[in-house]
């Protein structure tokens, strides 16, 4: 006997075998039940999710020995001549190869005729919407007003090229696509009963690959266990027969990326263009991994044992908002991918814009400004309200080296035990243990976020281990209990002693923040830059002779 392949052989025989599709089972189970079954239905859905199943299976509780309901025996001649494709009372038509108006004139002259051996003539139209407009214009009367002893079940995946006179005459069903956890579990039982070992990774890649299939699913599993050759399955095995490539190969990938390691990202590039993959599943695959993550990030309760290690590893040390930003680039460089000139390309530059556009200092704004160009504020990443942050108005390869800060106001003078005092005009001490506050702050090497709260606090006092920071308003959004604790830690590590750091924010914008005093020093250097280019003899000249005028906001510094 030759060989069933495994989408035939558990192919559902009985409503309660389908999977997936509970509100259609239930609508068609209820309506046989009752013996209510509309003459014409239409099931509309992607290839592989059971329409052909469903419409036998309605033949069978239509036609069945013992009587109509949704309960056929499934033993009797005449439900194992539908199963195995024989029945003469059940015509399936493939509507792809019967398109014209002749084949639909033979099906309704044929129509008028009894059943051979059965209780309904039961015709299955497959993929209608290929036929032909004059082909549907000729089936409608006959489904409209059919005669009592025919039903007619229309199957198409493409139901909006159905013309409205048809569907307004048909009862429709909407069977939905399959979940991967679904396909991946009935592909275990199917494994398990057959006798074939696999690997649960191997199964999960199939379940992705089957993209809602069932069929899809069983026909990749027939092809994995032909592949093995009677060894497991394995989900290397499969990777090479799908020729896609492995979450393992987006594991250091990633990983690279997100600790910003360029040389072993360079080495992850090399090592896929040998493999060849599909880049463009490998973008999808890449999108699926950072949506896992960001649900396991923000919603603990959702983990479940199928996350990897490496996923929960990489969760944990991304920031959610770099998570969202990776994310959204993933989501466009695949749509931008057929634009490119080559899927590898593509596929390079859109993890290179993901290394480029990294979130720097809780800011919004991306790093890696090499050329030293000014980049475009980001002002509508901000928090409605809040003020524009100490480095919001340039990319950080622009900000002056850390190790050289603007001088402290002298009216901050630490006294001879490092305890601040405040100076007589009223404005807050920015010196702590003999240091400018921005100073410590630089040397601390603390988290963007973390960094981004010090540099808009000026320091109110420190006394018994515990200082206090008052925090421009504007950068309210900055506080929490976490960054408070992570910034007294930093400065425990640094002084060797145990510190507290209380951060309140102030009742009025301050003046002397370390991110005012950079915000002022460029606002100087820009000054001066537009005063420089004004008094240009050539940009005067220029005004003078074709009315030129200077475009305001394009000048910037040259460093």
């Amino acid at each position: 006997m030759s060989y069933l392949a495994l989408a035939r052989k558990w192919r559902p025989r009985r409503f309660e075998d389908v999977l997936g599709q509970a509100p259609v089972v239930q609508a068609l189970t209820h309506a046989l039940n009752q013996d209510r079954l509309h003459p014409a239905i239409l099931l509309t859905g992607t290839r592989g999710v059971g329409k052909t199943t469903l419409a036998r299976i309605i033949s069978k509780g239509l036609n069945c020995e013992t009587g109509v309901s949704a309960q056929p025996c499934g033993i009797c001649s005449s439900c194992k001549e539908i199963d195995e494709g024989r029945s003469v009372d059940m015509l399936e038509i493939d509507a792809a190869s019967n398109t014209g108006v002749d084949n639909i004139r033979e099906i309704i002259e044929n129509s008028q005729y009894a059943p051979a051996r059965s209780r309904y003539k039961v015709y299955l139209i497959d993929e209608v919407h290929m036929l032909s407009k004059g082909a549907f214009n000729a089936l409608l009367k006959t489904l409209e007003e059919p005669p009592p002893h025919v039903k007619f079940i229309l199957a198409t995946t493409d139901p909006q090229k159905l013309p409205v006179t048809v569907l307004s005459r048909c009862l429709q069903f909407g069977l939905r696509r399959m979940p991967v956890a679904l396909i991946r579990q009935q592909l275990s039982q199917i494994a398990e009963a057959e006798g074939v070992e696999a690997e649960a990774a191997a199964l999960g890649a199939i379940a992705r690959a089957a993209d809602g299939s069932m069929r899809d699913g069983l026909s990749l599993l027939d092809q994995a266990i032909a592949f093995a050759g009677g060894a497991a399955v394995q989900g290397d095995a499969v990777d090479a027969l799908l020729g896609t490539a492995t979450r393992a190969v987006l594991w250091p990938l990633l990983q690279a990326l997100v600790s910003d390691d360029r040389d072993t990202l360079a080495a992850q590039f090399g090592h896929l263009e040998a493999l060849a993959p599909d880049y463009a599943a490998l973008l999808d695959e890449m999108a699926l991994v950072l949506q896992r993550m960001a649900v396991v990030q923000l919603l603990p309760q959702a983990r479940s044992d199928d996350d990897e290690a490496e996923l929960l590893a990489l969760a944990e040390t991304t920031d959610p908002e770099t998570l969202q930003l990776y994310y959204q680039i993933v989501v466009l460089g695949r749509r931008d991918l057929t634009w490119s000139p080559d899927p590898r390309i593509g596929f390079e530059m859109t993890v290179l814009r993901m290394l480029a556009f990294r979130p720097d200092a809780g800011e919004g704004l991306p790093a890696g400004n090499a050329g030293g160009r000014r980049a475009a504020p980001a002002a509508a990443a901000r928090p409605a309200g809040s003020a524009p942050s100490a480095a919001s108005d340039r990319p950080a390869a622009t900000r002056p080296s850390p190790a050289v800060p603007p001088p402290p106001p002298t009216d901050a003078v630490d006294d001879a035990v490092g305890s601040p005092t405040r100076a007589s005009s009223g404005r807050v001490a920015s010196m702590v243990s003999g240091q400018p506050w921005e100073v410590q702050v630089e040397r601390l090497g603390l988290e963007a976020f973390t960094k981004g709260l010090a540099r808009n606090c000026c320091v109110l006092s420190e006394a018994d281990g515990v200082l206090h920071l008052s925090l421009d308003p504007g950068a309210a959004h900055l506080l929490s209990d976490d960054r408070c604790r992570a910034l007294g830690e930093a400065l425990s590590a640094a002084r060797g002693s145990p510190v507290t750091v209380q951060v309140t924010p102030a009742p009025a914008p301050l003046a002397d923040t370390p991110a005012k005093r950079e915000a002022q020093r460029l606002t100087e250097q820009q000054q001066q830059v537009e005063a420089r280019l004004q008094a240009d003899p050539t940009l005067q000249a220029l005004q003078q002779q074709f009315g030129a005028t200077v475009k305001r906001g394009s000048m910037r510094p040259a460093s």
